[in-house]
């Protein structure tokens, strides 16, 4: 027990420090490193409390997928280079945007945690039928592509749909660029792309006709 609680308070600490300095740190690239460790430090807490399942998938998707490639895309972007210019003194519309964003959110945890902590009907982990036999894996799948299936397809279609809005938001329709109709290439005939010319003996042909 001595050994699973020092390990725990390392990893809380870590996940903590790192978390913080996401949001402290001047460079991009760092903040994006912290978040990495952040995650690793989230995901050996789930495995340590005996959720497997959601500390791989942690480690597989956010780690090895997403925080990865928020490095590429800052990397590509190069926003490390860019002037940390909104507290200097210069307007931005993003700080109160982002404030507005912020305190809604905070708001939405107040109502969360309130409610989970005055409802009176609420499941103590002594009162839940654990069967050993069904692994988190299949408990996991068999309540979210049961009871919250609905909310399951929901979130799906926002993410596709944030996807489609930030494309559209970076698509730059750039000039002189040479493009390619795969429609034209495959709907060519003979009679519009080869020609025929009938050349007479002992002369050549001009390549400009």
């Amino acid at each position: 027990m001595l050994a699973h609680a020092f390990f725990f308070y390392f990893f809380s600490i870590i996940a903590i420090f790192s978390a913080l300095m996401v949001i402290v740190s001047r460079n991009t690239i760092h903040s994006v490193f912290f978040l990495i460790l952040d995650f690793i430090s989230v995901g050996c807490l789930f495995i340590m409390i005996g959720a497997e399942f959601l500390g791989m998938i942690l480690l597989i998707v956010y780690v090895g997928a997403v925080a990865v490639l928020f490095l590429f895309v800052v990397m590509m972007l190069n926003v490390a280079a860019q002037k940390q210019s909104w507290f200097v003194g210069q307007k931005s519309t993003h700080i109160p945007s982002g404030l507005i964003v912020s305190i809604l959110i905070f708001c939405e945890l107040l109502v969360v945690i309130g409610g989970w902590k005055y409802k009176k009907n609420v499941v103590t982990s002594s009162d839940l039928l654990i069967d050993e036999q069904i692994s988190n894996t299949h408990q996991i799948g068999s309540v979210m592509y049961t009871d919250y299936i609905l909310y399951f397809q929901i979130s799906g279609i926002i993410l596709l749909l944030s996807m489609i809005g930030a494309i559209l938001l970076t698509y730059r329709k750039r000039d002189g660029v040479k493009k390619q109709s795969y429609i034209n290439q495959i709907s060519r005939e003979p009679s519009s792309s080869i020609e025929i010319k009938d050349v007479e003996f002992d002369k050549g042909v001009k390549v400009d006709d």
